[in-house]
Parts: structure tokens; C-alpha cells; sequence
């Protein structure tokens, strides 16, 4: 009896072993395939960077755009707009594409970092400094300060837009200028710098 309580036991410590393995085999396919999956990430990575191409495009040529008015304006001598109104408006509006792209660059570089592997090249330039991400809050951060950036040329577009009937109305634009100024002020204290 003792012979087969020893052959049980051997058999039993096999048929663990076995299933360790078994068991090991299974987690090392699913934790492979768990940790190649973060590679998706470079689906979002390439559709950013092309987006940002997109929007550095179109800024450049709504930049082109004034450039040919003011051309136009001044040396054909063609008056028939309100030049300073409309270049004032289009340069605004391409600092505002250029931002957005700015948004999706750092985006692209952040994730990919963060997600892919370090970027070999950047880290032997000296000018990488705003594109070094470590981690995902610094991420955000980044974005969001670069976001708040673009809301303020946004409402400063729509300022110039607007027509004011009063005081009143000119009251709360000053308030909200401040507010603004503010927001930078706290933005930029909070970035330590």
C-alpha cells in the first residue's frame, strides 16, 4: 500500500507539472498577444501625425492667402475689402489650425512613447525638450495647455467679430479678458515656470 501511495503521490506531482506547463504555455500566448497589442497605438499615432500635417498645410495656405490680399490690396490697389478686418481674422484663424496641429504632434510623439519605444533620434536633439513625454498626466497636461491656447485665439476671433451696443457689453468683455489673463496667469504658474 505504501508503494502505491508513493506512485500516486509522483503521479500527482507530474500531472502538475503538466498543467503548470500547460498552464504556462496558454499565459505566455495570451500575455505575448496581450502586450503586441499595445502596437495599435500606431494606428493613432500615424492618423495624428497626418492630421497635423493636414492642418499645418492648411494654415500655411490661409497664410498664403493674406499674403496674396495684402498683395493685392496694396500693390494692385485693389480696395474692395476691408483689408485689416479680414487679415486680422485669417491669421488668427491660422494660428488656430497650427495649434490644433500642434495638439496632434505632441499627441503622436506622447502616445507612441508612451505605448511603442522611446524615440532614438529625439533624444540626441537638443530642441525634443516639449515632445519628451514620461508618463500619461504629463501627457495630458501638455495638451491641455496647448488646448486652452487654442480656445483663447478662438474667443479672441469671435471678439473681433462681435459688434458692441453698450457698456455693458463692453464691461463684459473686460471681465472676460481678465478672466483670461487670469487662467494664463495660473496656466503658466503651474508649469512652473
Amino acid at each position: 500500500m505504501e508503494h502505491t501511495q508513493e506512485e500516486q503521490q509522483k503521479h500527482l506531482e507530474k500531472a502538475r507539472a503538466e498543467d503548470a506547463k500547460d498552464s504556462s504555455w496558454i499565459e505566455n500566448i495570451f500575455e505575448g498577444t496581450l502586450w503586441r497589442s499595445r502596437l495599435l497605438v500606431i494606428l493613432a499615432v500615424i492618423s495624428s501625425l497626418l492630421g497635423s500635417m493636414v492642418l499645418f498645410i492648411i494654415g500655411s495656405l490661409d497664410m498664403i492667402d493674406v499674403l496674396l490680399k495684402t498683395w493685392g490690396y496694396y500693390i494692385l490697389g485693389d480696395h474692395s475689402y476691408d483689408l485689416h478686418a479680414k487679415v486680422v481674422g485669417e491669421l488668427i484663424g491660422a494660428i488656430d489650425l497650427y495649434l490644433i496641429a500642434v495638439v496632434l504632434l505632441i499627441f503622436s510623439f506622447g502616445i507612441y512613447e508612451l505605448f511603442v519605444s522611446q524615440i532614438d533620434e529625439a533624444k540626441e536633439s537638443e530642441s525634443s525638450q516639449i515632445l519628451e513625454i514620461h508618463s500619461l498626466d504629463e501627457l495630458k497636461d501638455k495638451i491641455a495647455k496647448v488646448i486652452i491656447m487654442v480656445l483663447i485665439v478662438k474667443y479672441f476671433q469671435m471678439v473681433l467679430d462681435m459688434s458692441f451696443n453698450g457698456a455693458l457689453e463692453m464691461l463684459y468683455l473686460a471681465i472676460s479678458i481678465l478672466g483670461l489673463s487670469l487662467a494664463l496667469f495660473f496656466l503658466h504658474k503651474a508649469g512652473g515656470h
